[in-house]
């Protein structure tokens, strides 16, 4: 704030102090109620369950790509590994017909146009096999836990959403699931 003309400087300095002190005690405040949020029960459970599914996602890609997919690759007469397999949709200056590509890196630094259909494959296994993991995992936490993570569910005869299949009445259209309706009829 400017002084003016024939004023103290003691109150202008008075007046910076209380601005700093303000602003010490909301930065105070601040870091008090980020450390409040940072080590609540919630969000250390959200960490701890991110780092697991984090490592539980590598166990069941390394599962599927070291494990599964090369004996899948002998099995079937793929000559090559899964992740190789592609077909070239528009060839390079320097394609050859007789001999082709051998890999992937080779077409793409000739400039061809391709389809690589094995790193799909090997994505869309992995993503079941970590949907079948995680569903099984649940039935297990399930057997020895009083939470119920599988939540099972019917579809109303009216409304046709899906409701809990512990529910009475369904949340959607408030008819009555165990069939009172017909009986009444």
């Amino acid at each position: 704030m400017p002084l003016l003309y024939g004023s103290s400087s003691g109150a202008h300095d008075d007046e910076q102090r209380s601005l700093l002190e303000q602003g010490e005690e909301r930065a105070k405040r601040m870091f008090a109620g980020f450390i409040d949020f940072a080590f609540s029960g919630n969000i250390l459970e959200i960490a701890f369950g991110l780092i697991l599914a984090n490592a539980f996602t590598t166990v069941t890609n390394s599962f599927v790509n070291d494990i599964l997919l090369p004996p899948l690759s002998v099995l079937l007469p793929l000559n090559r590994n899964m992740d190789e397999k592609f077909f070239v949709l528009k060839p390079g200056p320097n394609y050859e017909e007789q001999q082709g590509y051998n890999t992937i890196s080779l077409a793409h630094e000739d400039g061809a146009v391709i389809l690589a259909y094995g790193g799909f494959i090997r994505h869309v296994v992995s993503f079941l096999c970590l949907g079948i993991m995680l569903y099984a995992l649940a039935c297990l936490y399930q057997c020895f836990s009083k939470d119920n993570i599988i939540k099972y569910t019917v579809k109303c005869r009216y409304c046709k959403k899906r409701v809990s299949a512990k529910a009475i009445r369904c949340v959607n259209c408030t008819s009555w699931l165990d069939g009172r309706e017909e009986r009444m009829r």
